[in-house]
């Protein structure tokens, strides 16, 4: 045996025989100060523990401590009875309560005996009670989810034994506290009977034997009465608070005073109410404000730095976690995997526009993505993926990035003390400012101060503010590449917010007329001539229609375009129902007609280079005249060539809208104010 085994088989002897061998006073003292401080030893322990398990000993240290408690009665009373003197302990313990009133000092004694008793002690008993029988009642499932999940292979047989072994040291825990709770309710009884076998048997010793008045035996035994019972009581009152307060611990990740903090004091912005209703009662009751107003002062200035606490943790998470995790995630071999993964979309800054994107310096930019989200849904049809923002020093201060799945598609600068001026048509030589080009539209533009603003407005400029710029920008980047980001997932979600309303339509589609793949091409091709596909039950009942004639996606796509003429036309006509286009000379739209090679045989055109270079140039020289009008760039076509035109267009680089007799509706007044000849 080791020695700390011996120590406690000599402690647990000696308390037993100090239930029989008289002690001396002084020994005495040494031993009542040790019981006080073992029962504040065994409160603390059970304060700090995150688990009932991690102080497991309890039930056994509860019996022990109770043993010696009851030791240290039997050895005061004798000492009390036998020689009218059980220490100083005993003796300062009633002088201090007591006082010159005894009355007050047995009243304080039996508050103590009776709040221990019917308060504490009942309750823990009762707490561990019903804890061990839910915890028994528990004990099949808990086994069988252990089997479960080992068979799953979610843990092995280690882990498996050693949630089984927790769980029965549970029960057993729950089982011994359930048992250990009477030796508090009986210590708390056996000191209310030595409370009077003390007092009485004293009063009767003193005037028999020892020839005391009555008066005198009263004030002598009773100061010593009171003394001993509150030596034994204050530890036993310690003691049963800590088994309350194990039995009382329900499931946590921290100990008493963390889930205090954390969880008492989660809501700060209550401790206000609190403050307010005091000062109510301090200036509106008699209790007045001498006492309130402090009190409410000190919880309001309390809730104030709780508030900021709570905010700084939030925002800032400390070194050594930031550490901790990126240690960690280079430790782990699957984390390798998220590396492989494209964010759909992508913006990033130089380190100089990270105000832009900082709430707290003022930046609004993700409050303008979430609207800018909004309004891509509203005139595309699609839901636009989550925005990633970040930094990256390897650009310029003043630089962004804008990235479609890893690769850049447009770049700009900002400069975020200026405002973008861009003029009316004719420049203003007292508007100075840093020429430049706006980024979305390319038009030219001028960085101004914001003493130059004001001039600048009343020259005509528009003026624009850098968020907006970067807005407008992004706005113009989704849509021009929206078919990029519509992916058979994408479209399988479409379809199947469409099947919630209309289920036979896309029973009958697909997959028995299209697959969802084939959807996919048709509805990114409308995108990509930016045509909304808000409507998809129009677009999905054009392809159940002639889905089963033609599985040619393009053929498909000229189809549903003239399902959605009312929506088109909307979208081109001006005020007054007039279509300002450019058109195709009737000897030019038929030379491409001849050109246009059968589906059949791959399809396409097979126009001269020479002639259709020309055809391009004159369309961009339009275009661009129309641009300067300030109209949107259209050019009208017979149906027969407008989607080979779309992808002369399309390889030239342009991007001019191209529309067919067929999607513009009759009553739309068509406008040819260029004629392309050639």
């Amino acid at each position: 045996m080791r020695a700390k085994d011996i120590t406690v088989l000599i402690g647990v002897l000696g308390i037993v025989l100090m239930l029989v061998v008289p002690i001396h006073a002084h020994v005495l003292d040494f031993f009542l100060i040790i019981n006080i401080a073992l029962a504040m030893t065994m409160l603390l322990i059970a304060m700090n523990t995150k688990d009932a398990l991690q102080f497991s000993i309890f039930p056994s240290l509860l019996l022990i401590t109770t043993l010696f408690r009851l030791a240290l009665n039997v050895s005061t009373t004798r000492n009390i009875l036998a020689e009218g003197d059980a220490g100083k302990v005993v003796a300062a313990f009633g002088t201090f309560v007591a006082g010159d009133n005894i009355a007050v000092g047995f009243v304080v004694f039996l508050i103590l005996v009776l709040v221990q008793f019917i308060v504490i002690t009942k309750g823990s008993e009762r707490v561990a009670e019903v804890g061990a029988r839910f915890t028994l009642d528990a004990m099949p499932g808990k086994q069988m989810s252990i089997d479960a999940d080992l068979n799953s292979g979610l843990i092995n047989e280690t882990q498996a034994r050693e949630r089984r072994q927790k769980i029965e040291q549970e029960a057993d825990f729950y089982g011994a506290m359930d048992g250990a709770s009477k030796f508090v309710k009986g210590d708390a009884i056996a000191s209310i009977i030595i409370l009077f076998i003390n007092l009485l048997g004293g009063i009767a010793i003193g005037v028999v034997m020892k020839g005391y008045d009555i008066v005198d035996a009263m004030e002598k035994y009773s100061i010593l009465t009171i003394g001993d019972g509150l030596v034994s009581q204050i530890p036993a009152l310690l003691i049963s608070t800590a088994a309350g307060l194990i039995v009382t611990r329900g499931a946590t990740e921290g100990n008493l005073a963390s889930d205090l903090s954390g969880q008492l004091l989660a809501y700060p912005r209550l401790l206000y109410i609190v403050a307010g209703t005091l000062c109510f009662l301090g200036l509106f009751t008699p209790i007045g404000p001498i006492s309130t107003v402090p009190t409410a002062l000190a919880l309001s200035f309390a809730a104030w730095r709780m508030e900021r606490i709570v905010r700084s943790r939030a925002n800032a998470p400390t070194e050594q976690q930031t550490e901790a995790a990126q240690v960690e995630e280079v430790r782990n071999p699957e984390n390798v995997v998220s590396l492989l993964k494209v964010d759909p979309i992508e913006v990033e800054f130089g380190y100089g526009l990270i105000p832009l994107a900082d709430a707290q310096q003022g930046g609004d930019l993700l409050d303008r993505i979430i609207l800018i989200r909004r309004q891509c849904a509203l005139d595309l049809g699609i839901v636009v993926p989550i925005v990633r923002i970040r930094d990256n020093i390897q650009l310029r201060p003043n630089e962004y990035v804008m990235k479609i799945k890893g690769n850049r598609v447009a770049k700009g600068e900002l400069l975020i003390d200026h405002y973008l001026a861009m003029s009316p048509g004719e420049d203003d030589p007292s508007v100075r400012g840093i020429a430049t080009t706006e980024p979305a539209f390319g038009y030219p533009a001028l960085w101004i101060e914001e003493p130059m603003r004001d001039r600048a407005q009343i020259a005509g400029y528009t003026i624009v503010d850098p968020p907006s710029v970067l807005a407008t920008h992004l706005t113009e980047m989704i849509k021009r590449h929206a078919h990029e980001l519509l992916g058979r997932q994408e479209t399988k979600a479409l379809i199947e917010g469409v099947r919630e309303t209309h289920p036979a339509l896309i029973d009958e589609l697909i997959p028995g007329v299209m697959s969802i793949g084939d959807v996919q091409k048709v509805l990114a091709k409308l995108l990509r001539e930016k045509v909304a596909i808000r409507d998809l039950v129009t677009i999905f009942e054009t392809l159940a229609d002639y889905g089963s004639f033609t599985k040619d996606t393009d053929i498909l796509t000229e189809y549903v375009r003239r399902s959605l003429s009312r929506q088109m036309t909307l979208q081109y006509v001006e005020k007054g129902d007039v279509l300002p286009v450019i058109t195709f000379a009737p000897q030019t739209e038929k030379k491409v007609i001849d050109a246009i090679i059968p589906r059949e045989q791959g399809g396409g055109l097979s126009l001269d280079p020479q002639f259709a270079q020309h055809i391009v140039k004159q369309i961009v020289d339009w275009a661009h005249n129309m641009l300067t009008r300030g109209q949107t760039p259209l050019l009208f076509t017979s149906p027969t060539i407008r989607m080979y035109v779309r992808q002369l267009l399309d390889r030239s680089g342009q991007d001019v809208t191209v529309l067919s007799y067929s999607e513009i509706e009759p009553y739309v007044n068509v406008h040819s104010i260029g004629v392309i000849n050639a």
